[in-house]
């Protein structure tokens, strides 16, 4: 049981949850009871980031693999009452802003009192089902630029814009107009996949969704069930599987989890259909399986997993690496995950932590060192929200 205090849910809330679900034209992973170029090549062939001499970075020793099992402590909450969050993206001075799916703001948080200021509402947001304000990602030339990328949900579309951030402006009128880098991102009530990330060789990364139309995933014409990378500036990167596209890898369901561990490899979580969640170590190119195939098939032709889980256990989200393991935050599963690696392979089985205490987690992020932020996800119409939902929390994990 869940150590928040939460209000009784009434029958007739109860019966507007089940024909949420009911509603859906295929199962709902984020259902609480149910399923739910023009830049310089910068990656090795196995999806590692590559040094000047075309070594594989971080040859030479290796770290020792972290201990089978671990331990993660809740030091503090660093903020409540936020609506629907969703992206969270770590500023340069330690401050955290983060997104606001159904409401199309940016609100900033203050990383030591935990105050909150919003930013400005995202133009051009169109909320619906899983749709809406997403991932956030601050440029690695922040100092300068002083820009936000953001990934949205309008009426047409899925699509990344940037924004230039002003914090000398009043609050709530900091942003500027959505200048769009890529668009045509196909866009669904549901797996509008939504993560992005910038990657040790500044570029853009975005894990997409095949908004329930499933061929969408094996069709390489199409930005849907895919990862993507690109430049700044949107364009394909001179190193991608095809020069002229952003498509990193394809066969993906719905991808909403990016993360490098120590060695610059990409990993992913995804959302399975009705029998395995993933978690994938991502090499350019490469097809992942869906919908020919679902958690460890061994099927020629599709990476499997490198690991696994029931959906009712995991409905993967944000995915963070940190003290030598992926984190992982679960929705329907309500807890967070801990997959130690020694370089590709588990060190063990998945360890689950928070189990059913703060309710649906919809992101993580590394803070630095043994440190993590978590924020909960009650609040998006799929969760039982209470006093204080919906929150950011400060972990300190081994």
């Amino acid at each position: 049981m869940r150590n928040v205090q939460r209000p009784a849910v009434t029958a007739v809330v109860a019966a507007a949850v089940l024909l949420l679900a009911a509603g859906c034209s295929g199962p709902d992973e984020n259902a609480p009871g149910g399923r739910r170029g023009s830049a310089p090549a910068s990656e090795a062939p196995d999806g590692g980031s590559a040094s000047p001499s075309g070594d594989a970075a971080g040859s030479g020793s290796r770290a020792e693999p972290p201990p089978a099992k671990g331990s993660v402590k809740v030091v503090s909450t660093l903020t409540e009452d936020l609506e629907s969050p969703w992206g969270l993206a770590p500023l340069p001075d330690g401050d955290l802003l983060v997104s606001s799916r159904d409401e199309g703001t940016i609100t900033r948080i203050d990383g030591e009192s935990g105050k909150k200021t919003e930013v400005g509402s995202v133009a051009g947001v169109a909320p619906e089902g899983e749709g809406g304000l997403m991932g956030l990602a601050v440029s690695p030339s922040f100092a300068s630029d002083h820009m936000v990328y953001a990934y949205f949900t309008t009426a047409s579309d899925n699509r990344i814009a940037r924004l230039a951030y002003d914090e000398e402006k009043p609050a709530g009128q900091q942003l500027g107009a959505p200048d769009t880098i890529l668009r045509g991102i196909p866009k669904g009530t549901v797996h509008n996949g939504g993560r992005i990330a910038f990657g040790p060789d500044k570029m853009l990364y975005a894990g997409t969704g095949e908004t329930g139309d499933t061929g969408l995933a094996q069709d390489k014409e199409s930005l849907g069930g895919k990862i993507l990378r690109m430049t700044p500036d949107g364009d394909p990167v001179h190193g991608n599987p095809d020069a002229d596209s952003v498509v990193y890898s394809y066969g993906h369901r719905n991808v909403q989890g990016l993360a490098w561990d120590s060695e610059k490899r990409l990993w992913a979580a995804e959302f399975g259909q009705n029998t395995w969640d993933e978690l994938n170590q991502i090499r350019p190119g490469r097809n992942y399986g869906w919908p020919e195939a679902e958690g460890k098939g061994g099927k020629e032709g599709f990476v499997d997993p490198v690991a696994q889980w029931k959906t009712s256990e995991a409905s993967p989200s944000g995915i963070a690496y940190a003290a030598g393991s992926v984190w992982m935050a679960g929705l329907r599963g309500e807890r967070l995950w801990r997959i130690p690696l020694d370089g590709t392979e588990p060190v063990a089985g998945p360890q689950p932590f928070l189990e059913e205490k703060y309710g649906r987690l919809r992101t993580v992020v590394a803070a630095g060192g043994d440190k993590l932020w978590l924020v909960t996800n009650e609040t998006d119409t799929r969760g039982t929200p209470g006093p204080g939902d919906d929150r950011i929390l400060n972990l300190e994990v081994k």
